[in-house]
């Protein structure tokens, strides 16, 4: 595995998630692509764009940052950081205008030069923390 395992990361969190060209997924994400997380798994492409959707429309301004990225064998690690302004429902919480700031690990199975698998975990107790607390 080369720098494209990298490549394919920032592809996904550059272009897709901060520039909202949901297609690149379909470049990224292998047709049979599993993603496993802690809000439910995903299942190919589509349930991909999807879920990035959401979280597009929860908030619009979303902008990930890339902390770190870690290759070893066929598996590439990122370390993220998540802000963006609450303006739609997310997890059943309706807007609360709040700017809100989460964190996370993800896990890729590279293969063929695609994602072909997902693990992540992210501060979902945080994030919901954030958006239910009085202060604003």
């Amino acid at each position: 595995m080369t720098e494209d395992s990298a490549s394919l990361v920032r592809r996904m969190y550059e272009e897709a998630w901060n520039a909202g060209r949901l297609e690149v997924i379909d470049e990224i994400c292998a047709l049979d692509y599993v993603g496993v997380g802690p809000y439910g798994n995903e299942i190919g492409p589509e349930s991909v764009k999807r879920g990035v959707f959401a979280r597009q429309v929860a908030f619009p301004d979303i902008h990930v940052t890339i902390e770190d990225i870690i290759q070893a064998g066929d598996k590439v690690v990122a370390r993220l950081t998540f802000r963006g302004s609450h303006q739609g429902e997310f997890q059943g919480i309706q807007p609360t205008g709040k700017e809100v700031t989460w964190t996370g690990i993800w896990i890729y199975r590279v293969a063929n030069g695609q994602f072909v698998e997902r693990w992540h975990n992210y501060d979902m107790h945080g994030l919901i923390e954030q958006l239910e607390s009085t202060q604003t």
